[in-house]
């Protein structure tokens, strides 16, 4: 019996959309994330190099560092705001209007850290105005998420939904390779004292061209057919207040969320954000390694993605999501093994390998967590989930890792620590039916495929 026929549902499974069409839906939906985790990631490298020392000096690099990332955790407090924000309005009057408008938060934001004085000509106002841009950058990306990965899953079919529902969770990597490539080519050309005066500025202005790209494509998009097809059939006298359902009757599948991303939240930016303190203050090696093994291994994210996703459509999200959070919580110790040995050829096999077994969460997330909620409040359900999750291991990822390894000296417990997150995302994964090849035209959650074998 195929999810439909389950279900119940009348309807037929998704539509596709027309191959040119769709593929544009895909690559708009791909450079819009790019744009947004660029602008993101940009922020948590700089938190890393340059804001410790313009932002916050002080006479332990180490605790400067510390409060650099307070900042870049504030950011995620804004996150699930915006996450039931943007889903509340996602799910009343569309996907499209929504990711643009968090483009263009998240795009000036960037822009106008760029401009920001530092400490040494306006004091404290500067960490000020830097974490109030920051709260910004954290209210739109809660948004951003959440309709991206609809935009497209609610546009594909739903036999290779995972795969295709996987290039929106490409832009993390692409993001983030984008920010560190700029910033590794900035910091390699230019002297240490150019690169802290007006260096740093030219990534962060540079969003402002890209935003405007980024807002040519996404005006191109077509609004999904699914949520067409939802405002179709509500009955326009029914009070519709996506947020209240969510905790009324879909509050089970937003915990399933949040764990799901325990492991992968901790993992990512352990990997890609703490690497750069414990190379540079742990190891005193220079910045470069740091910056180098974080854009070799984000190049090979983005390509290794999309093949986790297909995988998912054949043999289930659950199995593949699993192959993640046990790899990346056994890598973890060979993660600062390689990292230890001060070889910048093993640190870049280290952040490699690392963030290839990431993939394997990230790869299927779009399409399993859009398969768990029913279409009228699916950005609200997902956005919440994934934003709350943000906070409880995004956020706190690169402090409390930080916070350990000035505490006892040793990345044994930021390795256990990583872990223990991976314990919760199995436990959360275990929890969550097997969704693959569910249909998305739905007034309650798809019932699941037949439950594929647990890897």
């Amino acid at each position: 019996m195929n999810p439909q026929q389950e279900n119940g549902d009348t309807m037929s499974a998704t539509p596709a959309a027309k191959p040119k069409s769709f593929v544009r839906i895909v690559g708009a939906s791909l450079i819009g994330t790019t744009i947004e985790w660029y602008d993101f990631f940009l922020y948590t490298s700089a938190a890393a190099l340059v804001f410790n020392k313009l932002f916050f000096p002080t006479a332990d690099p180490l605790t400067g560092t510390l409060l650099a990332f307070t900042t870049y955790a504030i950011g995620f407090l804004a996150r699930p705001i915006g996450g039931l924000v943007f889903g509340h309005f996602g799910d009343k009057v569309g996907r499209k209007k929504l990711l643009v408008l968090s483009l263009l938060l998240m795009g000036g934001a960037t822009f106008a850290m760029g401009l920001l004085p530092t400490y040494a000509a306006i004091g404290a106002a500067a960490p000020i105005l830097l974490t109030l841009l920051r709260l910004v950058q954290g209210f739109a990306l809660g948004g951003e998420w959440g309709g991206a990965v609809l935009i497209v899953s609610e546009h594909g079919d739903d036999r290779r939904r995972g795969f295709w529902a996987s290039w929106p969770q490409c832009g993390a990597p692409g993001g983030n390779l984008l920010a560190t490539a700029v910033l590794a080519v900035l910091s390699s050309t230019q002297s240490d004292e150019a690169f802290l005066s007006w260096g740093w500025r030219v990534p962060f202005l540079l969003s402002g061209v890209l935003v405007v790209i980024g807002l040519w494509i996404r005006l191109t998009v077509t609004e999904s057919p699914v949520f067409v097809a939802a405002q179709a059939k509500a009955d326009a006298t029914e009070k519709h207040v996506p947020v209240v359902e969510v905790f009324r009757h879909g509050w089970r599948r937003v915990l399933i969320t949040i764990g799901a991303r325990m492991a992968e939240n901790v993992s990512y930016y352990v990997i890609t954000a703490f690497i750069l303190v414990y190379v540079t203050t742990g190891l005193d090696m220079d910045r470069t390694v740091g910056l180098n093994a974080v854009l070799i291994g984000s190049a090979v994210h983005f390509l290794t993605i999309p093949v986790w996703g297909a995988l998912s459509d054949r043999i289930g999200r659950r199995a593949v999501y699993l192959i993640g959070a046990v790899g990346v919580a056994v890598w973890s110790f060979a993660f600062f093994a390689l990292l230890d040995t001060r070889s910048a050829g093993l640190a870049i096999v280290a952040a490699t390998v690392g963030l290839v077994l990431h993939g394997a969460m990230y790869g299927p997330q779009a399409a399993f967590f859009s398969e768990q909620f029913p279409t009228r409040y699916r950005y609200t359900g997902l956005s919440i989930g994934g934003q709350l999750s943000s906070i409880a291991a995004g956020a706190v990822a690169p402090l409390i890792a930080t916070a350990l390894y000035q505490r006892f000296d040793s990345t044994l417990p930021v390795a256990l620590y990583v872990v223990a997150m991976s314990a919760i995302t199995a436990v959360a994964v275990l929890s969550a039916r097997e969704t693959r090849g569910a249909s998305l035209h739905d007034t309650v959650p798809a019932a699941p495929r037949q439950t594929a074998p647990v890897v």
